[in-house]
């Protein structure tokens, strides 16, 4: 793992971005804004998963009501997401915005985008640069450059413009929905700004491929120290974002949240039915947030060592399976058992 980039902070209510701070969580509400109590429950079960940060579209002036009463209410901060009308994005500011989402070039004229830069300043709160592939402004859309250099040169264009008005409370994105641009654009942007940047794979598709687009590129940037806080775009309930973000982070040793699941891909010589009883494990951790190592095995080949190394681990045999606590045997137990028995030394650690 590289070495985290150097960014400057910015916070989002209780949330800092850059400066050395964790890699934040973030997801972005699907129900109608309009609909205080439909959003609020998703943000609470986001925040329930893990999701630090919460984003919420303004798309009309009739979601400027319920935006506030949803600021006012929520257990995070909320972002407005913001297009096309800056008045919008002034609104916001006034309405509990903990942070602006913009993209500069479908704003509009560069008074609108500077009226949204002061009403951000007079509110205390930073914006998001957020620039894509899908909507780059027509300047550098057209032009004849590879598509990283082009969401940089934008991205890079108005940092400078909100640099030169004195905001530096700016989060930078430039992201594609293929995973080679999105992360040659972040390592340009690493070199070229001191901004922390909020890191993703926009549109990258539904749970399995958007998943693996995801890993793939965030994956890369994280261990290359570049990334200050992400979203996982997935087409999908928003709480998956949340759930496969942490998974990344997991993956890659940077921030884990609960048990880390070790299981056996099994074959041949397993004999046990060890996909359920594998699933029905990973279903009751998800409850658990004790940062714990769990090993279900289904042969003697790398059974025994990997349940030896884990935290709580079984090493299955024949219709059995040998229960381990920090290396030790604890006990056999019938197959039917392996779940309940792993689970309760999975809580008597985890109380610990």
């Amino acid at each position: 793992m590289a070495e985290r980039r150097e960014t400057r902070p910015v916070s989002v209510g209780a949330i800092i971005i850059g400066g050395g701070a964790p890699v934040a969580v973030q997801s972005m509400t699907n129900t109608d804004t309009r609909d205080v109590d439909a959003t609020l429950a998703q943000i609470h079960e986001l925040a329930g998963a893990g999701c630090e940060i919460a984003r919420v579209a303004v798309p009309h002036a009739d979601s400027l009501d319920a935006f506030e009463r949803i600021c006012a209410a929520s257990p995070l901060p909320v972002v407005a997401d913001i297009h096309f009308d800056h008045r919008l994005a002034v609104e916001a500011t006034r309405r509990g915005a903990a942070k602006l989402r913009i993209n500069p070039g479908n704003i509009g004229a560069t008074g609108r985008v500077d009226a949204v830069i002061d009403a951000a300043g007079e509110a205390g709160i930073p914006i998001r640069i957020g620039v894509n592939a899908g909507s780059l402004a027509a300047e550098y859309a057209d032009r004849d450059w590879p598509l990283p250099e082009k969401l940089v040169a934008s991205a890079q264009s108005f940092c400078e413009h909100f640099s030169a008005r004195g905001f530096e409370d700016i989060v930078v994105s430039a992201k594609a929905s293929s995973v080679q641009p999105t992360v040659e654009a972040y390592r340009l942007l690493a070199d070229r700004v001191p901004y922390p940047l909020h890191i993703g794979v926009t549109e990258a598709g539904t749970v399995r491929s958007g998943t693996v687009k995801s890993a793939v590129g965030l994956g890369i940037l994280i261990a290359e120290g570049i990334g200050d806080t992400l979203r996982v775009s997935l087409t999908a309930p928003p709480v998956e974002e949340v759930h496969v973000a942490w998974e990344i982070l997991a993956a890659l040793d940077v921030r884990r949240r609960g048990p880390e699941l070790v299981s056996c891909p099994t074959c041949g010589r397993c004999q046990v039915d060890l996909v359920p009883i594998a699933t029905e494990v990973e279903r009751r951790l998800a409850a658990t947030e004790a940062p714990l190592k769990v090993a279900v095995m289904g042969c003697a080949v790398n059974g025994p060592g990997e349940a030896r190394e884990a935290d709580v681990g079984i090493a299955a045999g024949r219709g059995v399976g040998l229960l381990f606590a920090h290396g030790e045997v604890v006990r056999k137990v019938p197959e039917a058992e392996i779940v309940d028995a792993l689970m309760a030394e999975v809580e008597r650690l985890g109380a610990e």
